[in-house]
């Protein structure tokens, strides 16, 4: 009897931890901006907010002189001058949009597998994350 009274006790103080430990999020779009790399680069994120849940997310990067890494992301002048840059470019590119979407679908940063090859753009949104959430938890 003592022992199932324990189990009990220690199951509603499990709860009551975890339950006063998450974070409430008020409802509303957030943002956040993470610092500059070392090349003068940064990452903005959009987090839309329902109900404690994310809804939308939407993450850019910015190159120093403050263009958007997109399609155009590694050329020269519009042109493809380094291929393999380009590619090392644009799977930055391709790991941004992963990276919302993992966390759309998990609802958690550390559940957000890095890209290799694309470690800047994951630091820069987890980063620019934390900053929107800390402002939707005010």
């Amino acid at each position: 009897m003592k022992k199932i009274f324990f189990i009990i006790v220690l199951c509603g103080a499990a709860l009551l931890f975890f339950s006063c430990s998450k974070t409430a999020y008020k409802d509303g779009t957030y943002r956040g901006k993470s610092a500059l790399d070392d090349t003068g680069a940064w990452g903005e994120i959009a987090l839309t907010l329902r109900d404690g849940k994310v809804t939308d997310c939407v993450f850019i990067t910015h190159q120093k002189d403050g263009s958007i890494k997109d399609e155009n992301y590694g050329k020269v002048n519009g042109e493809i001058s380094n291929q393999d840059f380009y590619d090392k470019a644009q799977l930055a590119v391709r790991a941004m949009a992963q990276y919302q979407r993992q966390y759309m679908e998990t609802q958690s940063l550390k559940n957000l597998d890095a890209v290799s090859g694309a470690t800047i753009a994951y630091n820069q949104f987890i980063e620019a994350t934390e900053l929107a959430l800390e402002a939707a938890s005010k």
